[in-house]
């Protein structure tokens, strides 16, 4: 037999066979899969996350793929929502909000989690310590232990005479003690109280607020101005509120991140910052690192922003010290 034959058939079947092998390997290559639990609605939120990958070097569909699951604004939702990235086996989950992380944490011990906008993450008992979070949970907070005193001395400082308070929250967020106020609620009922002012919690509940009954709450209890928690009700409908507040001449404070509610203040640490965090801890947990030694990061820079013609509409006026401290104000 022509020897030559015999070993371009040799070489044609090993051609074959690599060729074959490479190909189930190409096909079984994993790529991650990163959950996302949002409160609301697809938006872009996810689409800025996708993107700060994208500046780490992954590529959707090649070298990573996204599973967004959405509430639509039903926070009850996130239980079904976390169950289900766990059966998919997902990498990791990204929580945006208190209800998502505590749903995500109760769902799995294993696959880890990266959470943002949670006000108190050891008091909602997702980790044991902002330093060492333990277990399989780290993530970032805008908790500015003193933003709830910075919020009521910037309120009396605009309005000297305040003595009433409406502080605007979310019935749907987890932590409650047995007073029903959660941890962002009782520190800012606290707040209020150490300033002399008389504070009423009002909250809404998502996802179809019941505005006319929260108003008329506020206007039976004598409230002079109306504070807005950063929860997820009032980031949905957050320019709602501030309409109907100035409606009735009552002037809104704001977390810092939402002047595009158009309230007459906004003030404090803002969620957007956390957002180009996220994927950087996330990277760093895909390379190896445990969720459990990453320590929670906490963001600390504050915005001061006036919003003169909002002030006008409701029928009141800020003093000029205060217009000079701001980052902006919207004439």
């Amino acid at each position: 037999m022509n020897i030559g034959y015999i070993a371009r058939v040799f070489l044609a079947f090993l051609g074959i066979t690599l060729s074959c092998g490479i190909g189930v390997a190409q096909q079984t290559t994993k790529i991650p899969r990163i959950g996302i639990m949002v409160n609301g609605g697809p938006g872009p939120v996810v689409e800025a996350l996708k993107n700060d990958f994208a500046q780490l070097g992954y590529v959707e569909g090649q070298t990573i793929a996204f599973e967004p699951r959405y509430a639509q604004g039903q926070l009850g939702r996130h239980p079904e929502l976390a169950a289900d990235l766990v059966r998919l086996d997902v990498d990791a989950i990204l929580t945006l909000g208190g209800p998502a992380a505590r749903a995500a944490k109760d769902a799995t011990s294993k696959i880890p989690i990266v959470f943002s906008i949670v006000t108190d993450p050891i008091a909602l008992g997702l980790v044991a310590s902002m330093d060492r979070p333990g277990g399989n949970v780290t993530g970032l907070t805008n908790l500015d232990p003193q933003q709830a005193a910075r919020q009521m001395e910037l309120l009396k400082e605009v309005f000297p005479a305040l003595k009433r308070i409406a502080i605007l929250s979310d019935a749907d967020i987890p932590g409650a003690d047995a007073s029903g106020l959660a941890p962002i609620e009782r520190s800012n009922v606290a707040a209020a109280r150490a300033l002399g002012l008389e504070p009423r919690v009002i909250k809404l509940k998502g996802p179809t607020p019941d505005f006319d009954g929260a108003f008329a709450a506020m206007k039976s209890e004598g409230a002079e101005a109306v504070l807005v928690l950063e929860v997820p009700v009032t980031l949905v409908h957050g320019k709602l509120i501030a309409e109907r507040a100035t409606a009735q001449r009552l002037p809104t404070m704001f977390p810092g991140g939402q002047k595009s509610a158009d309230g007459v203040i906004a003030y404090g640490t803002t969620v957007a910052d956390t957002w180009p965090r996220l994927p950087i801890i996330a990277d760093r947990i895909l390379k190896g690192a445990r969720p459990g030694d990453i320590p929670v990061e906490a963001i600390s820079r504050r915005q001061l922003i006036i919003n003169l013609k909002t002030a006008r509409e409701a029928g009141v006026s800020i003093p000029a010290g205060v217009l000079a401290r701001a980052d902006e104000v919207i004439r």
